[in-house]
């Protein structure tokens, strides 16, 4: 997402009523920032293997049927985690030899079901791998394991996957794991998938590459153990991190793809296909959303922001502000960046308990009832993913097309309508108010 993009979508919200006193907070996702992220990862990977890798975008980033199906028309698959990931990804149109389903807890009726569409499946443990026996042969899908390399956590530990006691996959390290994964890829032909994935945000490059070549080295052992490639297809998963410091995008889909050809060139040297899982690295950059400030005031000398984006978008900023620090652009109350000397000041959510805070101390021109603040790189994880504290409705959610350099050269595209007081009282219990009397 370019700021010049930006800074005119910002403008034409204002202009044509999608921010308003009614409605006081909108998600935006770049259109055209998606499709270059999307087009970014396929060239990267296009340039360091001939060999067919599917890209299937992780669903719980962002879980919204138009934006799956964006990516889709890029020729992004989908990586599903529950049922109702696969019923998104399957209303968005994604064909099922481009979704994978992964999950530590998956039921015999999701297994089932993902079978009989020839949905590729990772079995996370070996109870899972004993249900897939009784229904493995005769499917179209494709089927794995997951494995834990045990390569080591990041500086988020909630998101880090190849730690030693990791909930995820097949612990690789553990006494008697690794020869017990090779006996169970001879006992069972059908199983010609690897999978590893090792973390998210906060695990740096070379950690995640650790674990890939792990990975890789299980695949050559057991196809050396077989006789024959049984392996074919390694899914490397996700989890590139992102940058939240400034708009540029670092490290990018290129520089991870030369890594892993440079430091683990057997994967890549067109023997095995591949998969990838990523999420936040597609969609973060190419997303804000934006909020009305309606009051501010001054506590203990310090001016405070009081808007109406809060823990509902940014749950995790609000709850871990350390490992997710948000970047917060000011706008007048016309859409135009805002200027004057930076006052450090808090940016406050509408929640009711202390710490519902966008930004805490942060230096920015000050802040004005009617003002509008925009929290940047939330394309992912964020305004898509609710969280109801207080009955806070989920906010809308526009997609923006910039066609010329004129505020009303902005095209929206709706991706998912605000919700109603009516709903928010419907999913309550609303037509149940007797129930317990």
């Amino acid at each position: 997402m370019t700021v010049d993009r930006r800074h005119h979508a910002v403008r034409a919200a204002l202009q044509q009523g999608l921010l308003t006193e009614e409605q006081p907070v909108v998600a935006l996702l770049d259109i055209a920032g998606i499709r270059a992220s999307a087009t970014a990862l396929r060239a990267a990977f296009a340039a360091v293997t001939d060999a067919p890798v599917l890209h299937a975008f992780a669903v719980k980033a962002a879980p919204l049927v138009p934006v799956l199906a964006l990516l889709n028309d890029e020729g992004i698959g989908a990586e599903v985690a529950s049922p109702g990931e696969l019923a998104l990804a399957r209303a968005a149109g994604v064909p099922a030899n481009r979704i994978v389903l992964d999950s530590p807890a998956k039921t015999p009726a999701e297994l089932a079901e993902a079978l009989t569409l020839g949905i590729a499946v990772n079995a996370d443990n070996p109870q899972e791998l004993a249900r897939l026996d009784a229904w493995a042969e005769g499917t179209a899908s494709a089927l794995g394991i997951r494995v834990n390399p045990q390569v080591g956590g990041g500086s988020i530990e909630a998101l880090s996957t190849a730690t030693a006691t990791s909930k995820f996959g097949i612990a690789l390290r553990d006494e008697g794991a690794r020869a017990a994964v090779v006996r169970a890829y001879l006992d069972r032909p059908w199983l010609t998938r690897l999978h590893t994935h090792s973390g998210s945000q906060g695990i740096p490059l070379a950690r995640m590459i650790d674990g890939v070549r792990e990975v890789h080295g299980l695949a050559e052992e057991i196809n050396a153990a077989a006789g024959r490639q049984q392996i074919t297809t390694i899914d490397i998963g996700g989890g590139l991190p992102v940058n939240f410091a400034s708009d540029e995008t670092a490290p990018t889909f290129a520089q991870y793809a030369q890594l892993l050809k440079e430091q683990v060139p057997g994967l890549l040297d067109g023997r095995y296909g591949l998969v990838t899982e990523f999420g936040r690295s597609l969609l973060a950059k190419n997303g804000f959303f934006l909020a009305r400030v309606e009051y501010t005031k001054v506590s203990g000398s310090r001016p405070i922001a009081v808007t109406h984006a809060g823990v509902q978008v940014a749950t995790r900023t609000v709850y871990d502000p350390a490992s997710w620090p948000l970047r917060i652009a000011a706008y007048d109350d016309k859409g135009s960046p805002k200027t004057g000397e930076p006052v450090v000041q808090d940016v406050a959510g509408p929640a009711c308990f202390a710490g519902d805070l966008l930004a805490a101390g942060r230096p920015l021109p000050l802040l004005e009832p009617g003002d509008v603040v925009a929290a940047l790189d939330t394309g992912a994880y964020y305004f898509s993913n609710h969280y109801g504290y207080n009955s806070l409705p989920r906010v809308g959610v526009h997609g923006y097309a910039v066609e010329g350099d004129e505020s009303d050269s902005v095209r929206f595209s709706l991706v998912r309508a605000p919700q109603t007081m009516a709903e928010i009282v419907a999913e309550s219990g609303g037509g149940l108010a007797g129930s317990l009397l």
